[in-house]
């Protein structure tokens, strides 16, 4: 096991005073100088701008889990339904604070296998192909019906690509984008999977064990990929983030002060800022669960690819 971090996990208060119930999936945006991120109960976008400390939120139909941004602009969002493209409408001066309704259009959706079930994790390859899992929402059933889909630039929403799934999270693509990674966060399962990726095709295979965190520390929940090609993965229920090398061995841990930390990107002017959201739970919460954090680790993020279709 590895020594953990002495480096300060801070709460960004512009974020909001109010936790999240489940925060989730944070994009930076290098353009805007802005992170957004969802609250998945709440049905919401927000958006902070960081030099100004400007917050915005937006109220979507259905659940929003994971979200990407376009490369042409707007955002591609995985909801209960299927996939959206979504437009955020600007506030006009003087209005008041109230979150506004977000513009959607169904792009795609799966058959679900079971009733009640949604899109989770979500990220796109480095071509701009948008990835997204399911799983049914009533989690402690433990129902393996959860899928993950690709889908391309040409606005196509493939068949399973893989199946079996509990808690579908973890994406990431290697720098090169020849490495894909996968998770599944059910305290059941608690794996991390590594794939060789054909960027050409868009398609996996050479599935293979990367880490087993019952030998480590809690469940791996959202990640994000460094410019080293190490792989951050939030460890929910231990209130840390895990750093592991491409081969798969733990060299870094991050103490957090909450216990739920659910996703992690890297973003900043010069991509050296982890962006961290945390879940609140239903019982036994503290005063940091649901809030956002940053932490700034001494390496260097890789920037997320847009999604390169036409929204």
């Amino acid at each position: 096991m590895s020594a953990v971090s002495s480096i300060r996990a801070e709460r960004v208060e512009a974020a909001g005073a109010l936790p999240a119930t489940v925060g989730e999936s944070p994009v930076w945006h290098a353009v805007e100088g802005a992170f957004y991120w969802v609250d998945i109960v709440a049905r919401k976008i927000i958006r902070l701008h960081l030099e100004s400390g400007v917050r915005a939120e937006w109220i979507l139909p259905e659940r929003v889990a994971c979200l990407a941004l376009g490369r042409e602009g707007g955002l591609l969002a995985g909801l209960e339904t299927g996939l959206f493209s979504v437009t955020l409408p600007d506030r006009g001066a003087g209005a008041g604070t109230e979150p506004l309704q977000a513009q959607v259009r169904k792009l795609a959706a799966p058959v679900f296998p079971l009733p009640d079930m949604r899109f989770n994790d979500g990220r796109c390859d480095r071509q701009g192909r948008f990835w997204a899992g399911t799983m049914v929402q009533d989690n402690p059933t433990a129902r393996p019906a959860g899928e993950l889909f690709r889908f391309d630039t040409a606005g196509t929403l493939s068949a399973p690509i893989i199946d079996g799934l509990i808690v579908q999270n973890g994406l990431a693509w290697s720098p090169d984008g020849a490495t894909m990674y996968l998770s599944d966060s059910h305290t059941s399962r608690r794996l991390i999977w590594a794939f060789d990726f054909d960027g050409q095709t868009g398609e996996p295979h050479n599935r293979r064990l990367f880490a087993d965190l019952h030998h480590y520390v809690g469940r791996p929940d959202g990640a994000a990929m460094d410019a080293d090609g190490c792989y951050w993965i939030c460890a929910n229920d231990a209130g840390r983030v895990l750093r592991f090398t491409p081969q798969g061995k733990l060299d870094r841990q991050i103490e957090l002060p909450a216990m739920k930390p659910s996703m992690c990107a890297f973003g900043g002017r010069e991509f050296d800022t982890l962006f961290i959201t945390t879940i609140r739970p239903d019982a036994g919460a503290n005063e940091s669960d649901g809030h956002v954090f940053v932490v700034r680790p001494g390496v260097t993020g890789c920037a997320e690819t847009a999604y390169g279709g036409v929204l």
